[in-house]
């Protein structure tokens, strides 16, 4: 009975702080007045392409099929060095298997003084090609990539993008020490790397438009969020509240991507649910990150089961979250 009193009078606490100070939260915009700078058809092909190199020619990218992971840091490889990116890699054992987090960089200027990390897990978890979760978010990074060498060629800027694709994220290396995203979070920390922010790519690619088809974590369920699935979140904890509003503040300005935003308190810890991906591992360290995702399991029905395949999603969807993601990064030549 104590214990149930305590949890409860926590999530009470948790609602009534997330309500009044923490838990931030707007409406979708459906107004913004960003101008394409990109052909978003063409961008959404793209997409595609490399959802279909990832879950349909790779297929599963589990522990249990390492020869798979192999294949996927080798495609992300090659196709960073076609698009003329330096790599580097960054290898490490999950017992007797070799995997290895890819890193590309991109300055904007001879010595940029800021550094933003853009980041998603590659694996899949076993039983599944993993199409929204989370080949949706690599092929992102890797379509966001390529624009982003495209605006380089256009403008100077004080600013260094760092593309991390972490290898184990799922289960049975999640929450521990062998996940890609600890790794390097305990790395760049160890190194006294500066971050000025991290943007952890989790599901983005699965939208539903039926009333109610949208659900959300408790308390969440009792505020005026969307009962819709056509937006993206940005979850950010309190550390990184600056750093949420500026990504949302950016994604506003697409007008064809609602989007709304989530300041969580206590590291999260009190609502387990937003710390499921790999900016948590960048919280730990005392790093600024925010989460970008279509909501996981609180929309896709098809999570972590066989049926995460890639005609399941919204290509024209993801396109539009590379365009905010540009948008972003565009926008932080005043800061």
């Amino acid at each position: 009975m104590v214990v149930y009193y305590r949890a409860t009078m926590l999530f009470v606490a948790l609602f009534v702080f997330c309500v009044g100070v923490a838990c931030d939260r707007e409406k979708p915009n459906r107004q913004g007045g960003a101008t394409p700078v990109f052909d978003i058809e063409k961008t959404a092909e793209r997409l595609q392409e490399h959802v279909r190199k990832l879950t349909v020619t790779i297929g599963e990218r589990s522990v249990r099929l390492p020869e798979n992971l192999t294949k996927t840091a080798e495609y992300i490889e090659s196709y960073f060095r076609d698009i003329g990116l330096p790599v580097q890699t960054e290898p490490y054992r999950f017992k007797d298997i070799l995997v290895t987090n890819v890193i590309t960089r991109i300055d904007f200027s001879a010595n940029p003084r800021r550094l933003y990390l853009l980041g998603a897990h590659y694996d899949s978890v076993h039983g599944t090609v993993g199409a929204d979760d989370n080949a949706s978010a690599t092929a992102v990074q890797l379509e966001t990539a390529r624009q982003l060498l495209e605006l380089r060629g256009k403008k100077e800027m004080d600013l260094s993008v760092k593309l991390v694709a972490f290898a184990l994220e799922e289960p049975p290396a999640f929450g521990t020490r062998y996940m890609g995203s600890k790794v390097h979070a305990k790395r760049a920390k160890k190194a006294q790397e500066r971050i000025d922010g991290m943007l952890c790519l989790e599901m983005v690619g699965y939208t539903c438009h039926l009333p109610g088809c949208q659900s959300y974590p408790f308390p969440l369920m009792f505020m005026n969020y969307p009962k819709e699935g056509n937006f993206i979140g940005i979850v950010g904890n309190l550390s990184s509240r600056g750093l949420t509003s500026s990504v949302y503040k950016a994604f506003m300005k697409n007008r064809d991507l609602p989007v709304i935003k989530l300041t969580v308190p206590l590291g999260g810890w009190a609502m387990p649910s937003v710390r499921l991906s790999d900016h948590s591992s960048f919280w730990d360290q005392g790093y600024k990150a925010v989460m970008i995702t279509d909501s996981a399991f609180y929309r896709n029905p098809h999570y972590h089961l066989s049926s995460d395949t890639m005609d399941k999603l919204d290509f024209q969807f993801m396109a539009e979250l590379v365009e905010s993601l540009l948008i972003f990064f565009n926008s932080l030549h005043a800061g």
